[in-house]
C-alpha cells in the first residue's frame, strides 16, 4: 500500500480529518492524478481481468465535501455547483462540440471527440472514442480505445459502495442508439450492442448461436453482436416475459476495425 493509498483510508475511516490541511492535499492530488490519467479507478491486467482501485474511489467521493458551491458563467449560460469543469482541450488534443460538458477528474486521452454530451469526475475515455450527441459516460465508468458510444447512449456511474465495478467498456466496442449499460456491467473488446439494448450488472446475456445456449451475468464477451431479448420467467401470478439480452452473432477478424463494426450490424440484421 502506498503512502497516499494508507492516507486516504485514514481520512475515509475518520472524517474528522477532513479539516486538516494534508488531507484535503492529499484528496486534491488524487483527483488530479485520476484527471491526468496518471491513477484510474479501475485498471486493466494482464490476465484479462480488471482491478478496482477502491481508495480511488474513496478519494473521489471525498473531495466533495471539500468542494464549494459556486456560479459559473459560460457564455449566455449560467451553473450553480461545487465542481470545476475540465479545460484546456487544445492541449490535449481533444474535440468537444457545444455544449459538450466533462467534470475535472475525469480523464480524455488525445483523438477523444466529445459530441454534446456529459462526462463525469472518475471517467477514463480512452484514444480515438467518439462519445455521440446526449450519449452519457457516468462516475469512473471506463471506456477504451476506439469506441463508438452511439446517440443517447447511457453509462452508468458508481461512487458508492466504493468496492463495486465500474461500467467498463473495452477497446473498439461500438454501443449502438439509446443502449443503456449500468450497474458494473462490462462489455468486451470488440463487442457490437445494437440499438437499445439494455445491460446491468445482473442482466442475463444468452448466446443463442450454438445448439444449446450460453448464459452470461452482466458480461458480453469479445467480438460479440448482441440485440434486445427476452425470457420467460415464472411469478405466483403467473409467466412473463423478462428483458435480457441476446448474443446473435460474432464480428469477424479479417476485416478493417469500422468496416466490421458495419458489416457486423448488416449481417445480423442489427438496428444501430
Amino acid at each position: 500500500m502506498t503512502e497516499l493509498q494508507s492516507t486516504i483510508e485514514k481520512i475515509w475511516d475518520d472524517r474528522q480529518l477532513l479539516n486538516t490541511d494534508s488531507a484535503k492535499e492529499a484528496i486534491r492530488s488524487v483527483v488530479e492524478a485520476v484527471d491526468k490519467g496518471t491513477l484510474r479507478v479501475a485498471e486493466p491486467l494482464a490476465n484479462g481481468e480488471w482491478k478496482v482501485n477502491e481508495w480511488v474511489k474513496k478519494a473521489i467521493v471525498l473531495y466533495f465535501p471539500l468542494q464549494s458551491m459556486q456560479v459559473q458563467e459560460v457564455g449566455i449560460f449560467e451553473y450553480h455547483d461545487k465542481m470545476k469543469l475540465k479545460t484546456g482541450y487544445e492541449q490535449l488534443g481533444v474535440r468537444v462540440v457545444p455544449p459538450a460538458v466533462a467534470r475535472y477528474g475525469a480523464y480524455l486521452s488525445k483523438g477523444v471527440i466529445l459530441m454534446p454530451s456529459y462526462v463525469n469526475i472518475g471517467a477514463y475515455i480512452d484514444s480515438g472514442t467518439m462519445v455521440d450527441t446526449w450519449a452519457t459516460v457516468g462516475s469512473c465508468a471506463q471506456i477504451g480505445k476506439d469506441v463508438h458510444l452511439s446517440g443517447g447512449v447511457g453509462i452508468g456511474g458508481v461512487l458508492e459502495p466504493p468496492q463495486a465495478a465500474p461500467v467498463i467498456i473495452e477497446d473498439g466496442a461500438f454501443i449502438g442508439s439509446r443502449c443503456i449499460v449500468v450497474e458494473g456491467a462490462r462489455i468486451g473488446k470488440k463487442a457490437v450492442l445494437g440499438a437499445g439494448v439494455v445491460i446491468t450488472g445482473s442482466s442475463k446475456v444468452i448466446d443463442v448461436t450454438g445448439e444449446t445456449p450460453v448464459e452470461y451475468t452482466g458480461f458480453v464477451p469479445e467480438n460479440c453482436v448482441v440485440i434486445p431479448g427476452s425470457y420467460t420467467k415464472h411469478f405466483p401470478a403467473g409467466d412473463y416475459q423478462v428483458p435480457c439480452a441476446l448474443i446473435i452473432g460474432k464480428r469477424k477478424e479479417s476485416t478493417d476495425l469500422k468496416t466490421s463494426l458495419n458489416q457486423a450490424l448488416r449481417e445480423n440484421n442489427v438496428a444501430v
